[in-house]
């Protein structure tokens, strides 16, 4: 006999967790990191917050449907050299 699902558990309110309202989530950034001769656009996306993102790889056209759908903000330069906390 297979028991019933358990029930989520969710982090105490005391907990250090990541918060963020509805328009720091509605962000979306890319970052053009290269492009191949076969074509394809190396990238990373972020959702939120530009200094933390996945590196993703899509043929040109959909990359250009990508950023259209998401809306995205492109950066210029990689976040970390926006932080503070890099040595110069």
């Amino acid at each position: 006999m297979m028991s019933a699902p358990s029930e989520p558990t969710f982090p105490e309110k005391d907990s250090v967790a990541l918060e963020a309202d509805a328009a720091t989530m509605a962000r979306r950034y890319v970052r053009v990191t290269s492009r191949s001769a076969t074509g394809f656009v190396n990238f990373e996306y972020s959702v939120g917050w530009p200094d933390m993102s996945v590196e993703l790889a899509l043929p040109e056209d959909l990359f250009n449907d990508f950023c259209i759908k998401n809306n995205v903000q492109f950066l210029d330069e990689p976040v970390e050299n926006k932080l503070g906390d890099h040595d110069e």
